[in-house]
C-alpha cells in the first residue's frame, strides 16, 4: 500500500505565514507530509506552475434559513455548498436563526434537519439571537455553547430581529463568561425608519432610495455604539458586513484604545456601488443589502483597509433570494417600495474568485493576507484552526489549486448556486480555482463534480483564545 492516499506536487502553497514550493502528502483525509520528492501515492495531481490554498472558509453565508415575511431562500445546504466548493470554498458556517418566542434548542435542531445528507462540504452553525429571555441566556446559550456552537450574531436594525442595548449587553455577557464571540449587525434602526418614513410619503420608493434610507451615518453611528457596548462588557464582538469608511474609523480607533473589535467585509463592498441601485425599473432591487453598497471613494477605503489589517474577515454574505420570483426579491411585487424587498445578494462561489483576481492579481494584497481573510482568519476567529485555514501536518486536508492567469468572464449561467442572477455579471477576472479538495477527496476538478452529495460533516467549534485572535490581525 502507498504510503499516502494522495500527493499533490510541485504546487507554490500559500498559508498565512508563508509561500513555499512544496509536495503534500494525505492520508485518511489529513495532511501528513510536506516536503520535497514524497514517495508515490495511490492519487497523484501535479499542481506545477499553480497556487495551492486553504480550502476557504465562508463564515457569514445564508442557507435555507426560515424568513419571517414569506420569502424563501434558493439555495439549500445540497446547492448552496455545491456553490461554495466550485468557488474554493471548503467550510460554511450558515446561522441557524431563532424567531420571537422560539427556544434556541429548536431551532438549532430545525437547522441540522435542513442539513443531514445534502452538504458536499464541511459546515458549523453560527446562532442568531433575536430573543434573549432569562431561559435563552441562563440555558439554552451556555449549554449550546459547550456543544460547538460558539458564534452567534445580534441585529441593532430589522423590526423583527433588533436589540436593544440593554439585551445586547446580556448577550455579550454571556459571551464574556463563556468564551463565545458576538457578530453584530451595526446600523441605527430609529434613523433607518424615520428616513424611510419620509422617502415614502414623498413617493421616493424606488431600489435606489434603499440607499438613501441608510446613509453612511446610520452605520458609523451603530459601530461606535457596538464598540463601546464590547468595551464596557469587555467582550469581543466582530462586525460584520462593512461598507466603508466612516464604519472603518470607527473600528480602527476602537482597536487603536485596545477594544477587541473585529471586522468583516464582503465583495459587494468592493465592486458594487450605490449606483447598481438605480437599474432600470426593478432591477436595482437585485443589489439591495444592508448595508448598501457607498461609492467609488468607499471602495478605495475597504481595499485600504483590508491591505492594514483593520479587516480580518472576507465573507459572501450569500443570501440567495431568486430576482424573478414571487418568493424572492418580487415577494411585493415590481412596484413595491425598497423596504419590503428581501435583503442580500448571492455570492458563495465568487466570493474567493473576485478577491484573488482583484485582489492579489492587481496587486492591492498579497497571497497570504488572501489566505488570512478568506480562510485562515475566520477558522482561528470560530475555533476551527488549525484543522481549518491552513496547510500544515495534522490540518484536515482541505485545499485550493488556482489556475493563477486563467481568464474567466463571469456569468450566471456558469455559476452553480440556485439563484437567477449574479450582481457580477459580466466581470473579467484573472485567476480561477481549478480543482477543490476536502478532506482529502477531490470534490470537484475541471468544472465538474466529482464528491457525492451528503459527504459533508458537521463541525463543533471550539471558543478561541483571545491571543490567537489578536495573533491574526
Amino acid at each position: 500500500m502507498a504510503r499516502y492516499e494522495l500527493v499533490l506536487r510541485n504546487g507554490t502553497l500559500a498559508t498565512a505565514g508563508e509561500v513555499v514550493k512544496a509536495d503534500v502528502g494525505v492520508r485518511e483525509g489529513r495532511i501528513v507530509a510536506l516536503g520535497e520528492d514524497l514517495v508515490p501515492g495511490e492519487v497523484e495531481i501535479d499542481a506545477a506552475g499553480k497556487v495551492v490554498t486553504p480550502g476557504g472558509v465562508d463564515s457569514h453565508c445564508h442557507l435555507d434559513q426560515p424568513m419571517s415575511d414569506g420569502s424563501v431562500m434558493a439555495d439549500d445546504f445540497r446547492s448552496g455548498t455545491v456553490s461554495a466548493a466550485f468557488g474554493g470554498t471548503t467550510t460554511v458556517i450558515p446561522f441557524a436563526c431563532q424567531m420571537k418566542g422560539q427556544s434556541l434548542r429548536a431551532v438549532v435542531e430545525d437547522y441540522h434537519r435542513r442539513a443531514n445528507g445534502k452538504a458536499v462540504i464541511d459546515y458549523a452553525f453560527h446562532l442568531i439571537l433575536s430573543d434573549p429571555t432569562d431561559q435563552v441566556l441562563g440555558q439554552e446559550l451556555p449549554a449550546l455553547i459547550k456543544d460547538g456552537y460558539t458564534s452567534f450574531k445580534v441585529y441593532m436594525t430589522y423590526d423583527d430581529m433588533k436589540l436593544d442595548d440593554r439585551e445586547v449587553l446580556d448577550v455579550l455577557g454571556v459571551a464574556r463568561r463563556e468564551g463565545a464571540m458576538t457578530m453584530v449587525h451595526a446600523e441605527n434602526t430609529d434613523c433607518i425608519a424615520w428616513l424611510t418614513e419620509k422617502l415614502e410619503a414623498a413617493g421616493n420608493t424606488a431600489p435606489r432610495y434603499h440607499a438613501v434610507s441608510r446613509p453612511s451615518p446610520v452605520e458609523r453611528e451603530a459601530t461606535h455604539r457596538a464598540a463601546t457596548l464590547a468595551e464596557i462588557a469587555d467582550s469581543p464582538v466582530l462586525i460584520v458586513h462593512v461598507s466603508g469608511a466612516e464604519a472603518i474609523d470607527q473600528i480602527r480607533a476602537a482597536q487603536a484604545r485596545g477594544v477587541r473589535v473585529y471586522a468583516e467585509t464582503c465583495p459587494q463592498y468592493l465592486f458594487l456601488t450605490a449606483d447598481d441601485l438605480d437599474l432600470e425599473g426593478f432591477e436595482g432591487a437585485k443589489c439591495i443589502c444592508s448595508p448598501p453598497p457607498r461609492d467609488a471613494a468607499n471602495q478605495k477605503a475597504v481595499w485600504t483597509a483590508l491591505k492594514t489589517g483593520v479587516f480580518h474577515v472576507f465573507s459572501s454574505d450569500h443570501a440567495p433570494f431568486r430576482y424573478a420570483d414571487p418568493r424572492g426579491k418580487q415577494i411585493r411585487g415590481t412596484d413595491a417600495s425598497f423596504a419590503w424587498v428581501p435583503n442580500g445578494i448571492p455570492g458563495l462561489e465568487t466570493r474567493m474568485p473576485l478577491l484573488f483576481s482583484e485582489g492579489v492579481g492587481k496587486g492591492r494584497i498579497d497571497l497570504r493576507t488572501f489566505v488570512r481573510l478568506t480562510a485562515a482568519n475566520p477558522a482561528w476567529m470560530y475555533g476551527l484552526y488549525p484543522t481549518k485555514g491552513a496547510i500544515a501536518v495534522g490540518s484536515d486536508a482541505d485545499m485550493v489549486i488556482w489556475d493563477p492567469h486563467r481568464k474567466v468572464t463571469l456569468t450566471n449561467a456558469m455559476l452553480h448556486h440556485n439563484v437567477d442572477y449574479t450582481p457580477y455579471e459580466g466581470m473579467e477576472l484573472t485567476g480561477w480555482p481549478e480543482t477543490t479538495i476536502s478532506r482529502g477527496v477531490v470534490v470537484c476538478d475541471g468544472g465538474e463534480l466529482k464528491a457525492e452529495i451528503g459527504r459533508g460533516e458537521f463541525l463543533r467549534c471550539a471558543t478561541p483564545e483571545p491571543a490567537t485572535l489578536t495573533s491574526t490581525a
